[in-house]
């Protein structure tokens, strides 16, 4: 087993113990596409008032492949700022360049970075021996605590459970994974096989309450930006088994939970923030306004039948 700084690695295993909601935050902007920061702090003190577990920040959900370098370290410093500690900070590192990914895990961490979610490479497609080298080779030179991301909807490549397994028992650092591939069979197959200690989050909030039940440790969200409180207490209810609380937030939300990839993420819960007084609705090309208002309508009359506004 590879270990760069065995004290480290060791302590960083130990403490690790990150269960619960965990919020994909969004990144709100100005009308002028500038990052709106005064929004975000309050974003940010919402989510921590309404017991979220840990903070994402910089994620897919945080339009994060529109940002320039400076923003990237600027947004991660403000929020390490204002979060100070009170719940973990997990940026969002990756990209399809391993080299690029190595220089965003040095800025999150020299900024405040508590721990890393690293998604697999996008676009190359490379093949299970690339997936491996590419995390081998970040896990290798990071101090921090590293969360994989495997959603094949948008990467074009799932990271297959064998990878997975194998990058587990290799790397202490590696300490858990995003699993956004909408299959419970992954689920069941990696909570059967994960080694001790590796953390599985779901990375589909529909599939969130199930996936717990079955073994997994909580859930990387997007529709806890929107109603954080009942998300959070639906995710630790299942962690508790209190089979009641979860089922009925559960099918109490689900299916605005659905409805926020009505169209492309994250333009519908972005949507229902502004409508909720949160956020302006600006995004950065190529993300733009919903463009059917159909769908602008349903999302409305959902969150109104749900009293979110």
């Amino acid at each position: 087993m590879y270990v760069n700084n065995q004290k480290k690695v060791e302590k960083m295993e130990q403490d690790f113990k990150l269960q619960g909601s965990i919020v994909a935050l969004v990144t709100p902007f100005k009308s002028d596409k500038s990052i709106d920061y005064n929004s975000l702090e309050k974003l940010i003190e919402i989510q921590i008032q309404s017991q979220t577990n840990a903070i994402v920040m910089c994620g897919t959900t945080g339009e994060t492949a529109t940002m320039t370098d400076n923003e990237f370290a600027e947004i991660i410093g403000f929020a390490a700022k204002k979060i100070n500690k009170r719940i973990p900070m997990i940026v969002g590192c990756g990209s399809n360049s391993t080299q690029k990914t190595i220089e965003n895990v040095q800025v999150a961490t020299e900024n405040g970075a508590d721990a890393l979610l690293i998604v697999s490479p996008f676009y190359n497609k490379p093949m299970p021996d690339g997936i491996y080298h590419h995390y081998k080779a970040i896990a290798q030179v990071s101090t921090k605590p590293i969360i994989l991301y495997n959603v094949p909807g948008r990467t074009c490549k799932a990271i297959p459970v064998e990878t997975v397994i194998k990058l587990a028992t290799d790397f202490e650092n590696i300490v858990g994974i995003k699993e956004a591939g909408s299959d419970l069979n992954v689920i069941m197959e990696l909570v059967a096989r994960r080694p001790q200690n590796f953390k599985i989050y779901s990375g589909d909030d529909n599939l969130a309450f199930p996936s717990i039940i079955l073994g997994a440790d909580g859930c990387i969200s997007v529709a806890a930006n929107v109603f954080p409180k009942d998300f959070s207490l639906m995710i630790n209810a299942s962690l508790k088994h209190d089979l009641k609380t979860a089922t009925e937030l559960h099918y109490k939300y689900l299916r605005l939970m659905n409805l926020n990839f009505i169209e492309s993420s994250p333009m519908p819960v972005k949507t229902i923030l502004s409508m909720m007084g949160l956020i302006e609705e600006e995004f950065r090309l190529p993300m733009y306004k919903m463009e059917n208002q159909q769908n602008r309508d349903i999302l409305k009359k959902e969150i109104l039948n749900l009293k979110i506004i």
